[in-house]
């Protein structure tokens, strides 16, 4: 089950950097506040979150999902031995020279 988690995670995390690499910035449109177009988009309302935002927010909510699946599996891990049958004996106790 981690297993599959961690790869899960690993894989939304690649996709995570893409997608947001991928997304133009809000400063792409910095000539417009020089004169070369309608000034709306730089200072006005930016509207409608576009279809890159959207896909965005979907894989950063997994991301978040896996990410506290993760910790709480982790957090609850059973502490279990190898060779459960073998008992573990503590080494004997030294003896201090008296001074």
């Amino acid at each position: 089950m981690t297993t599959l988690l961690v790869t899960l995670h690993i894989i939304i995390c690649l996709s995570l950097i893409v997608v947001v690499l991928l997304q133009a910035g809000k400063g792409a449109e910095m000539g417009a506040a020089f004169g070369s177009g309608s000034s709306q988009a730089l200072l006005g309302p930016s509207g409608g979150q576009s279809m890159m935002g959207k896909i965005t927010t979907g894989i950063a909510v997994m991301f978040m999902l896996t990410s506290l699946s993760l910790a709480y599996i982790s957090g609850n891990k059973q502490e279990s031995s190898v060779m459960p049958a073998t008992v573990v004996s503590q080494p004997a106790a030294q003896e201090t020279p008296a001074e």
